[in-house]
This record gives C-alpha cells, sequence and structure tokens, in this order.
C-alpha cells in the first residue's frame, strides 16, 4: 500500500463523464490542495484532503510519501506512438534542414521506407528490448500508458514480429501498452505498382493474424522461441502466442499512402476481426471523413487539415480527434492542428506524442503540453486532460485509466513542481519525481517514510 500525503496539488480529474470530455470540461481537473491519495493492490483505493483519507483503516498501514510543493496527477496516457525501429533517420534529418519536403524524402527512398530494412532483419529478441527502452523512457517523463504501433516492417512476417515484441515488452513493463497494426503505413517497395495487392495483404492476411486468427509463420516462431530468459510467464508457461497480437488496426489515410477506399477497405476489415480501428488523416491533405466514422473509430490523428463540416460532425461523436503537435515542431512547419477551434466546437481532443524516427523522435509528454500551450492556444488545464483523460478515451480505457477515482487503476505521476501550469511552462527538462504504474513505484528508489 502506498500513502501520499499533503500534495500541494492533487489533480484527480474525476467528474460524472462517461465519454471524452469537450469544451468547458477540458479546462475541469478537480483539483485538491493538501491531498492525498491511497493506492491499495494496483488500485485507487482513497481520494481526498490529507485529513480525511488518513482516517482511512489502511492508511496507517501503508508506505508514507510527502508530496509537499509536488503536483500529483493521473499519468500520461500517450495514445498515439510508433516504437518498433532500430535507428534514427539522420539523413531525412539533413535533408529536411536543406529544405526538403516530407513526400519529396520519401520519394528520394527516405522517410518510412527508409526504416523497413533496419526492422526486417532484426531479430524479435532485439526489437523486444527496442520497445521495452522506449516504454521504459516514456516513464520516466510520467507516461504510464503507451499505445504502440506497428508499421515499418510492411510484410506480413515483418509487422507480426513487430507486434509480437510489443507484447513481449509490454509484459515485461509495468504500465499498460495497447498494440496497434499498422500495417497500412504506406505501400512497401516491392507493391508500389500494385497497392491494391498490398492492400489485399493487409486484409486477408494482416489482419486476421492481428486478430488471432492465424498463426505466424515458422520464422517468427523460431525467433521469439529464443525470447530472452527473463520474459515473463504465464500460468508457469511463456506465453509465446497470445490469441490476439492487436487490439486496434490503423491505416495512413493520406495522399502518398493509402486512399480514402483502401482505408475504408482496411478498417472493415479491421471490425469483421473483431479489433478496434484508427486512422492517421487530414495530416498533409484535407479528407472527408464521412466515410470513415461508420466503422466507429476510436481516434482520428494529426487533423491538421479537417474541415469545418468534419468538425461540427466530430463535435457530435465519441471520436476523438488526436493531435500530434511535436511532429509540427520537428518538420519546422509554420502551421499547426486547428485544436482551439476543435475544443470551441465541442470535438473531444487528446494529444500525444507521435514518437517516431522520422517525424517526432520525443518520449516527451511534457514536451507535448508545452508545444499544445504555445503553439495551438491551448490552456495548461485542456493540454492536461488531453493528456491523460481523453487520451484513455481514444484507447477506450477511460473506465479504468486517465482519472484518480476509487477503485480505478493506481497509474500516477509525481511532478517537483507546485502549480499545474508549470508543465507546460517550463521546457526541455523533466520534472517528473516518480511515476506509479498499476501500483508499482518507479524509480524504485523514490523517497518514501513511514513516519506519521
Amino acid at each position: 500500500m502506498i500513502f501520499l500525503s499533503h500534495i500541494s496539488q492533487l489533480l484527480t480529474l474525476r467528474g460524472d463523464h462517461t465519454g471524452p470530455r469537450r469544451g468547458a470540461q477540458m479546462r475541469e481537473l478537480g483539483i485538491i490542495e493538501d491531498g492525498a491519495l491511497l493506492i491499495d493492490d494496483g488500485k485507487i483505493g482513497a481520494v481526498g484532503k490529507t485529513a480525511e483519507v488518513e482516517r482511512h483503516p489502511l492508511a496507517k498501514k501503508a508506505e508514507r510519501t510527502m508530496c509537499t510543493g509536488n503536483v500529483v496527477m493521473p499519468g500520461f496516457v500517450d495514445s498515439h506512438t510508433h516504437p518498433i525501429f532500430t535507428a534514427p533517420r539522420l539523413i531525412d534529418f539533413e535533408k529536411r534542414i536543406a529544405g526538403a519536403g516530407y513526400e519529396e524524402i520519401a520519394a528520394a527512398g527516405g522517410g518510412i521506407q527508409a526504416s523497413l530494412r533496419g526492422v526486417r532483419e532484426t531479430p524479435a529478441t532485439t526489437l523486444i528490448s527496442v520497445a521495452h527502452s522506449a516504454f521504459e523512457r516514456m516513464a520516466l517523463g510520467g507516461t504510464t500508458t503507451i499505445e504502440a504501433k506497428s508499421g515499418y516492417g510492411l510484410t506480413r512476417e515483418a509487422e507480426l514480429k513487430s507486434l509480437e515484441a510489443i507484447g513481449q515488452a509490454a509484459r515485461q513493463f509495468a504500465g499498460t501498452v495497447v498494440p496497434t497494426l499498422l500495417g497500412a503505413h504506406v505501400v512497401p517497395p516491392e507493391y508500389r505498382n500494385d497497392p491494391d495487392e498490398y492492400v489485399r495483404i493487409v486484409c486477408e492476411e494482416m489482419i486476421p493474424a492481428a486478430g488471432g486468427g492465424l498463426k505466424p509463420g515458422k520464422q517468427l516462431r523460431s525467433e521469439l522461441n529464443g525470447a530472452p530468459k527473463g520474459a515473463p510467464l504465464r500460468d508457469g508457461k511463456r506465453d509465446q502466442q497470445p490469441s490476439r497480437l492487436a487490439q486496434f488496426v490503423d491505416v495512413f489515410c493520406e495522399r502518398g499512402a493509402f486512399t480514402m477506399e483502401q482505408s475504408r477497405r482496411i478498417l472493415r476489415a479491421a471490425v469483421a476481426h473483431g479489433l478496434g480501428v484508427r486512422a492517421h488523416v487530414c495530416q498533409l491533405t484535407p479528407a472527408k471523413l464521412e466515410s470513415l466514422m461508420e466503422f466507429h473509430p476510436a481516434s482520428l490523428d494529426h487533423m491538421d487539415f479537417v474541415s469545418d463540416d468534419d468538425i461540427a460532425m466530430l463535435a457530435k461523436a465519441d471520436t476523438v480527434a488526436t493531435l500530434l503537435p511535436a511532429a509540427n515542431y520537428f518538420l519546422g512547419l509554420q502551421t499547426f492542428p486547428p485544436a482551439r477551434k476543435l475544443i470551441d466546437s465541442g470535438v473531444a481532443v487528446a494529444l500525444a506524442t507521435d514518437y517516431n524516427p522520422g517525424t517526432a523522435p520525443t518520449p516527451s509528454m511534457q514536451f507535448v503540453l508545452s508545444a499544445a500551450c504555445t503553439h495551438m492556444k491551448m490552456s495548461p488545464a485542456e493540454a492536461i486532460a488531453a493528456t491523460t483523460y481523453n487520451g484513455a478515451c481514444a484507447l477506450r480505457l477511460q473506465e479504468r485509466k486517465g482519472s484518480l477515482e476509487v477503485g480505478k487503476d493506481a497509474d500516477v505521476a509525481i511532478f517537483s513542481v507546485r502549480d499545474y501550469r508549470e508543465l507546460a511552462y517550463w521546457f526541455g527538462e523533466n520534472y517528473c519525481r516518480e511515476t506509479i504504474r498499476n501500483g508499482i513505484r518507479w524509480p524504485p528508489h523514490a523517497p518514501a517514510t513511514n513516519s506519521q
């Protein structure tokens, strides 16, 4: 048991909402001054003023930590990341500095396709380490729940290998990981002249396998048999083949990637196999979103060029618009997603890092807070709601994640600041003192005392 007491600002984000927060609701952080939090068996046991929680029957038995001068809040929910890659894309970086655009770099063999060889040729055991390292670096900044995509293999074998690596790394990670199949990232070089055949492979081979309907190939099974000795066990046996490798399917619906009709085919196949759906859309060019909405996507991500008509439609839907300002920053763009218009129109907005080697090489949700406030004119309160509760909604996890309420998972971040607005004010530094992931403290040497 853990008892956090005398918290300068405890941001609970509790409320009566069952769906994502919108408009003024995004500024309601449920702040308790001189607050306290009791954690028992991985769940939130009590929340309130320190004087109130101290009267809880379990309070005297708990490991006690004083949080005077600290902000305590739900752990960040990073609902859009691409952690399976083997090297930074430094040539892309230099070309972009020299003035090359996203599509020009891709046409020259850079971009997403530059990462294919590394993922295809790297053993699954190495990819497990890559993913786990990324998850731990995210956690050091206060992130406790992570959506993790495949998408840099673009063959059936490499995509399933990537999902297996995500799953194995997740079982070594104290936080929560939501795996997503992004086999439809771009059309790989082998199918450049026949993209519809690649779409068929995604629909008929990758998605059924990710949904549990097909077994991985012999090569993948062989690689996973060599999983690290530290891989967790389930019921005394190493969990080599979980029934479902992904919870969601994603598609990059964009010029130079997949057309709207191809994207619809992919999402239709995902729904048919019981998987949730999401999409990269309106990042580089406008698109009409109505034809995607029939699949009830959990989120539509990027949204830089979303139209006024689609904003009005999204304001009536539970689909979350996940904005990724770190990508705009790293690409050196002058424009950012229209967060202010989306929020003021009643659209549910989340924020995520878009952690990836080409356009957003940062694991820091604290940086995303700053970018959202300075470049998209979100208030600090809105940005925090977007990185916690609404991020959980983008993963359909709001019943367990995103707010500090009795019975929810004990996912908590403790920051060495006195006022929550400082998290967006300071940038380029990590102010996370400690994370608690499903009731497990990190770092393990975090200061604690049982003194009364």
